[in-house]
């Protein structure tokens, strides 16, 4: 998986969150979808955007080359 893809899913995460906590201060809700879990599944997506991107940086022999891309 190459970084940009990693960076890409990140801000995903981000503005999943931003979205849940303009949802959660308004107090607005869409049948299932409220604040509470858009804030949820942002969360989840930057936690694993974020062990991804720590497995590729353990797994990857040369870091200075990698962080350099």
């Amino acid at each position: 998986m190459k970084n940009k893809y990693l960076l890409v899913y990140f801000i995903i995460g981000i503005i999943i969150v931003i979205l849940g906590s303009l949802m959660k201060i308004t107090h607005r809700q869409f049948g299932f979808v409220n604040g509470n879990f858009l804030l949820s599944t942002g969360m989840f997506v930057q936690v694993i955007a974020g062990i991804l991107f720590i497995v590729k940086l353990l797994s990857n022999d040369q870091v200075n080359e990698f962080l350099n891309k």
